[in-house]
């Protein structure tokens, strides 16, 4: 059975050919994540002395997706050739709630600028066998950026809502940290700058459960729609979450027709996708 790797966060860097790499911070500690692609071999490093367990890997079978109906047999004919797929859980709330955040009305291939220089600007950088990188900014640095700092990386359209999320996560993300599913949810949901969007899609990276995935989400749709060019889906995004979770009905089914979906897209030739939704309502000046 074929294994996929999912590289959907933004965090992923592009290296030599066929390679990619990623920073997390896991229980304090720097850990190096190593895609080898033409092999579909993931390699988690510690850099430096002090890490102990590794990030934890979701592993999601082709088996958990669900039956295939006369409707669904061509989407899921191209997502069962997935196998199994393995994601990275992102092992820090704040790092999510940023990605988040940095993903809001702008494409993947923006987001992914949008990260490296925000992180490689105001992060915390380390030497590592991939060369040099960066974990995400603090939520304390983040607080003292100026309107001119945002700027300078191309983020000063989410200053507002990094920075309202920043003062949030300092009161509450110990809190937040014991919550799954719809609770997480709700409560980032309330932080002003953090729409329903942002919330959903932070909560499924930071647990791993794509059930709680925000489902209408255009990136979704679209490569449900290039996985099977034939099969017609809804343009309201209300019809098609609908639809998506009549087709899954289970959450342990909703969560594998989502990731294999996004999984599928990710395992593409990079391709300029539509912007993400801002559902937080307009931002106002940053002063």
């Amino acid at each position: 059975m074929s294994t996929t790797i999912i590289t959907d966060h933004p965090a992923w860097r592009s290296r030599t050919e066929g390679y990619r790499v990623r920073l997390v911070e896991h229980d304090g500690s720097p850990w190096l994540a190593t895609l080898n692609r033409a092999r579909g071999h993931l390699l988690l490093q510690p850099v430096g002395a002090g890490a102990a367990e590794p990030p934890a890997l979701s592993y999601t079978s082709a088996i958990t997706l669900p039956p295939a109906t006369e409707q669904t047999c061509s989407l899921l004919d191209s997502l069962v050739r997935l196998g199994t797929v393995v994601r990275l859980t992102t092992p820090s709330l704040w790092d999510a709630l940023v990605a988040a955040i940095l993903r809001q009305t702008v494409s993947a291939s923006i987001a992914r600028r949008k990260h490296t220089a925000f992180c490689s600007a105001y992060g915390q950088h380390f030497t590592t066998p991939a060369g040099e990188l960066a974990l995400t900014p603090s939520p304390e640095r983040v607080l003292a950026l100026s309107v001119e700092g945002f700027e300078a990386v191309g983020t000063k359209f989410n200053a507002w809502a990094l920075r309202s999320a920043a003062e949030a996560y300092l009161d509450r993300g110990e809190k937040w940290a014991g919550l799954h599913g719809e609770r997480l949810i709700a409560e980032l949901a309330s932080v002003p700058g953090i729409g329903p969007w942002t919330a959903a899609a932070t909560a499924a990276d930071a647990t791993g459960d794509f059930s709680v995935y925000p489902h209408s989400d255009l990136a979704v749709r679209t490569w449900a729609g290039r996985a099977a060019p034939g099969l017609a889906l809804p343009s309201a995004e209300s019809e098609f979450a609908a639809l998506w979770r009549e087709w899954a009905p289970a959450p342990a089914q909703l969560h594998a027709l989502t990731l294999f979906t996004l999984a599928y897209g990710s395992d593409l030739p990079e391709v300029d996708q539509a912007a993400h939704p801002q559902t937080s309502g307009r931002a106002p000046a940053v002063g």
